[in-house]
């Protein structure tokens, strides 16, 4: 193989090869430098590099292959890549902020510690906006994050730089987090798979673990993978309340007959608007389903942009408050979006949580009991692809369809599914529009219930696997 066959390996084909011995993991690791010393000038994916280190953990874990070691662990010698969010003890976490360039983490999040105990081994740092604030990722710190397939667009927030090194073949896998769409709509920007669990599926470090929106997940090139890395972070954390008990194992490989599987779908919410090429290659992901054997049918929900409002406001509050203590004295570090968070929070009372906690019940009570009826939901992620790498919501505007819609929000139509915080989603492909960029889709699962957005997902890449990112790659 060379090296970009290698760069583009499946995590799942790679760790088979070590075991084989076909492939050591100091020969990808080394093939994924010489790529990131390609590409990363054109796209900025990473914020640190410890190729070093991580070739010295790749030759032990080599010689642990070589020597046919028993208690090989699920992930040995298999490089990560780690957004620049939880923290990784002895290395600087900077959120993206110059208020944080030169913080040094003293423990990891529970996240990388789960990674490392799997065996991966962290060769770099992903970019992310100020404190995860935007769907595109640029901060005055890491300056502009681009798109692998599209150098004008962005590669989407705010694991932005985790998708464009999946999407570059810079990482075999790469982590992301979600509190309004953070890990699916880079996904969807840069054809790839990414999952939000449900809440409390993934430990968290207090006090974020108490905030039912945020979410820890995986990014990669195919279903296998995502699930793959899944199973390597998920599980009951004894210092996270909040962390589910049942550990869900899901399966690499999945029953893909979907005969008598019923999916709901709906295009735009009712409300949302959504470019013409991202809804009709949503209806062609949804046909391979209706081939596949499930019956598909449009369901109407109701919603309205109330929540996208309530969205905004979970939003200000949590991260606006902790952004203004954090930057007193200091607020002519922060970039001018994340001055915009601590300059609403402001204007918040107590009725306002109160309205978010009324909201997202009263979205479930309607969105529960649908799903009854349902196996899955479908419905796009990115509502555009053409949205420029440097877009700045404060000075910059959208228009999807030649009408303008609110450019911090309509973008993407993930927040609805962190209010629904117990129901998994998985983000994958559907195609790919006129200016290069892939699209998306999230198929939407009953609260807790893992593998069935995973079997769905599972079933449309093997059935359309020109909608994998896995199955094409940008021309970088």
């Amino acid at each position: 193989m060379d090296d970009r066959e290698l760069c583009y390996l499946p995590a799942t084909q790679a760790l088979a090869h070590f075991r084989s011995r076909e492939l050591s993991p100091v020969e990808l690791l080394g093939a994924l430098i010489r790529r990131s010393e390609e590409v990363e000038p054109k796209i900025n994916a990473f914020t640190e590099r410890y190729f070093e280190e991580a070739l010295a953990q790749a030759a032990v874990a080599e010689q642990r292959y070589a020597r046919r070691a028993s208690d090989l662990r699920l992930l040995e010698g298999l490089p990560v890549a780690i957004k620049d969010e939880p923290e990784i003890a002895g290395k600087r976490t900077t959120q993206g902020s110059l208020l944080l360039k030169d913080f040094v983490s003293e423990r990891s999040a529970y996240i990388v510690e789960r990674l490392a105990e799997a065996g991966a081994i962290f060769h770099a740092r992903t970019a992310t906006p100020e404190f995860c604030l935007l769907f595109q990722t640029h901060s005055r710190l890491w300056g502009v994050t681009r798109n692998p397939w599209n150098l004008e667009i962005t590669p989407g927030g705010s694991s932005g730089g985790s998708a464009a090194s999946l999407a570059a073949g810079t990482s075999p896998l790469a982590s992301g987090s979600d509190i309004g769409g953070s890990i699916r709509q880079p996904a969807s920007m840069c054809g790839l798979v990414g999952f939000k669990p449900p809440y409390g599926r993934v430990p968290e470090v207090a006090p974020i673990n108490l905030d039912p929106f945020c979410h820890q997940g995986p990014l990669a090139r195919n279903v296998a993978d995502c699930a793959l890395m899944q199973n390597a972070i998920s599980g009951r954390h004894p210092c996270d309340i909040a962390s589910v008990r049942e550990k869900v194992e899901i399966p690499l490989q999945h029953d893909l007959d979907l005969r008598g599987w019923r999916v709901a779908y709906s295009i735009d919410f009712g409300y949302v608007e959504v470019d013409t090429e991202v809804a009709r290659n949503t209806e062609r992901a949804l046909d391979v389903l209706r081939a596949q054997g499930a019956v598909v049918e449009e369901v109407k929900l109701g919603w309205t942009s109330r929540l996208d409002r309530i969205a905004l406001k979970h939003w200000d509050l949590m991260m606006g408050g902790y952004i203004r203590k954090l930057a007193e004295g200091r607020r002519e570090l922060l970039t001018d979006y994340a001055t915009d968070y601590v300059e609403r929070v402001g204007s918040y009372t107590a009725d306002d949580l109160l309205e978010e906690m009324d909201v997202c019940g009263e979205l479930y009570d309607q969105f529960g009991p649908l799903m009854e009826r349902y196996d899955v939901f479908v419905c796009p992620n990115a509502t555009t692809t053409d949205v420029k790498a440097d877009f700045n919501y404060l000075h910059d505007r959208i228009t999807i369809n030649g009408k303008e819609v609110h450019p911090e929000i309509d973008v993407a139509m993930n927040h609805h599914f962190n209010m629904l915080s117990r129901c998994p989603v998985l983000a994958v492909p559907s195609g790919v529009a006129s200016n290069g960029v892939p699209t998306g889709i999230q198929i939407v699962g009953k609260a807790y219930d893992d593998v069935s957005v995973f079997r769905t997902a599972a079933a449309l890449e093997a059935a359309a696997p020109r909608f994998s990112g896995d199955a094409t790659r940008p021309a970088l």
